[in-house]
C-alpha cells in the first residue's frame, strides 16, 4: 500500500500489519524484521514510515476512568478527539493538546506534543502517569517516573523508536465550560508580539499567527490569540460547520503573491484588540480540524512543516534573521505560527526549550530544500533545534547538534536491541 505522513511527502510502498490484542502484536513482531508504529498518520514527515509498519488504530479501547481524580486509562490507539467527545460533556478536558485532535494517545506520547500552554504546564508527558511498552522481543514493561524511568523518558519524545506503546494512564483537567474566554491583540511587528507574549504570560493559552513575508518595520506583524477556560457555560460545544478539500489543489496557487495577499487581508481584517470573547473550545484549539484533508491544498507533491525553537534570549535576533531569509525567498506560507515555550523537560529527545517556537508550512518544490538548509544553520547558530515530528529532511549533523542527548538515546536503543527492530526512514537518515 501507498503510505505517507500528513505532509504527503514522501510516499512509499509499505506492508501494514494490524493487531487488536497483545498476543497478536507479539506474534507480528516475531515474524517481521524492522518496523515502526503508525497510528493516525498525523506526523508530518517520515518519522512513522518504514517498508513495514504496525498499525495501532484498532487497539483503541477506553479501559478505566476515575471521575474523582480525572485519571484515564486507555489503549494507545484512542484519539484525543474520542477522549474529548466522551469526557468534555462530563466536565473533563486534556491538560495539554496539540493543534489537532486527530492524533492518538500513543502518537502524542511518542512526539511528546506541546500546545498553546507549554509556558505554563509543559509537554503532553507532564500529564502522562504511566504506560505499558512492548519491547523488541515481545516483553512488556510498565514505565513511569520511578519504574523503568529511563525508558519512560526515552519513549516520551522518542518517535516510536523504543517500542510499541500499548496503553497509557493520563490525567485530565476539570472544566466548567466548553468555551474559552479569548483575547486578541493585533501586533505591528516582531518586537511588539514578543512583548505581548511576555506581558500576558499569566494567561494559560497563547499563540500568534504571523505574516512571514512582511518586511522592515512590519516584520512578523501578528495576531496574538490568548485564552483561558470560561467559568460558566454549556459543557457541550456547538456543532461546527465543516467541509473537506475533495482533490489536490493546483500547486501554483500557493506562491508569494497569493500568500502575501492572504496575509495582508487576514491581518487587516482583525480588530486591534478583543477581550473576553466566548469561543468554543474546539474552535480555539483546532481551527484546521474543521477542514477535512486540508493537506491537499499544497498540491500533489505535498508539503513539509518546518518548526524551530530558539532560546528566549536569542529569539528576537534569531527569528528576525530566519524571517528575513524566508521573506527574501518568497517561499513562505499563510500558516505561520509563533508560540512561547516554557522550561525544557528531562525527556531524552523532547523538542521544546524555554524560548519561542516558529512553525511554517512550505509546499514541496526544488528551491525549498536549500532554503531549509540555510535556516538550519541559523537555528543552530542561535542554540536552537528543529522538531522531529514535523521533519522530513533534516541532516544528521543538524539533528546531533540540536539534540545533545542523542548519544544517550542511541545507547538505550542499542542496549535493548531496539535499533534492530524499530526503525523509520527518519531514524535511518538521522543515524539514531
Amino acid at each position: 500500500m501507498k503510505l505517507s505522513g500528513w505532509g504527503r511527502f514522501p510516499q512509499i510502498e509499505s506492508e501494514g500489519h494490524y493487531f487488536e490484542t497483545r498476543n497478536q502484536l507479539r506474534n507480528s513482531l516475531e515474524k517481521n524484521r524492522e518496523c515502526i508504529a503508525y497510528a493516525r498518520g498525523r506526523s508530518y514527515g517520515d518519522s512513522a514510515l518504514n517498508e513495514r509498519v504496525i498499525f495501532t488504530h484498532r487497539f483503541d479501547k477506553i479501559l478505566a476512568f476515575d471521575p474523582t481524580e480525572g485519571i484515564l486509562n486507555c489503549e494507545s490507539g484512542v484519539t484525543l478527539a474520542e477522549i474529548i467527545e466522551i469526557f468534555l460533556p462530563r466536565g473533563w478536558f486534556l491538560c495539554v493538546t496539540p493543534g489537532t485532535k486527530f492524533v492518538s494517545i500513543g502518537g502524542a506520547i511518542a512526539s511528546d506534543v506541546h500546545g498553546k500552554n507549554h509556558h505554563k504546564v509543559g509537554c503532553f508527558s507532564e500529564c502522562v502517569i504511566s504506560f505499558d511498552l512492548m519491547l523488541p522481543g515481545g516483553d512488556i514493561v510498565h514505565c513511569n517516573r520511578k519504574e523503568n524511568s529511563e525508558l519512560f523518558h526515552a519513549t516520551c519524545g522518542g518517535m516510536g523508536l523504543t517500542g510499541i506503546i500499548l496503553e497509557a494512564t493520563i490525567r485530565l483537567q476539570p472544566l466548567k465550560s466548553a468555551y474559552i474566554r479569548e483575547k486578541i491583540i493585533r501586533c505591528k511587528n516582531l518586537e511588539e508580539v514578543l512583548y505581548q507574549f511576555e506581558e500576558n504570560y499569566k494567561i494559560p493559552y497563547s499563540v500568534a499567527w504571523i505574516d512571514c513575508l512582511a518586511k522592515g518595520d512590519n516584520q512578523a506583524r501578528s495576531v496574538l490569540m490568548l485564552g483561558e477556560h470560561a467559568d460558566s457555560g454549556k459543557l457541550i460545544p456547538p456543532l461546527e460547520r465543516a467541509f473537506s478539500i475533495p482533490f489536490n489543489s493546483p500547486a501554483f496557487l500557493i506562491n508569494k503573491f497569493s500568500v502575501s495577499l492572504f496575509n495582508h487581508l487576514y491581518y487587516n481584517k482583525q480588530p486591534l484588540s478583543v477581550d473576553g470573547r466566548a469561543t468554543p473550545i474546539t474552535s480555539f484549539f483546532y481551527p484546521l480540524d474543521r477542514i477535512g484533508n486540508w493537506n491537499r491544498m499544497y498540491g500533489s507533491k505535498g508539503f513539509t512543516q518546518y518548526q524551530l525553537v530558539m532560546p528566549k534570549q536569542a529569539s528576537k535576533d534569531g527569528l528576525s534573521e530566519v524571517l528575513d531569509r524566508i521573506s527574501a525567498s518568497g517561499l513562505g506560507s499563510f500558516l505561520a505560527v509563533l508560540k512561547l515555550l516554557g522550561p525544557q523537560n528531562s525527556n531524552t529527545l523532547s523538542f521544546p526549550m524555554e524560548g519561542y517556537t516558529l512553525a511554517l508550512d512550505f509546499k514541496i518544490q526544488q528551491q525549498l530544500f536549500p532554503l531549509l538548509d540555510t535556516l538550519d544553520r541559523i537555528v543552530l547558530h542561535y542554540g536552537g533545534r528543529v522538531y522531529l515530528t514535523k521533519d522530513v529532511r533534516m541532516p544528521k549533523e543538524t539533528f546531533r547538534s540540536g539534540y545533545p542527548n542523542w548519544t544517550t538515546f542511541s545507547e538505550i536503543r542499542e542496549r535493548y536491541r531496539m535499533n534492530h527492530k524499530f526503525n523509520s526512514l527518519q531514524s535511518r537518515r538521522l543515524g539514531v
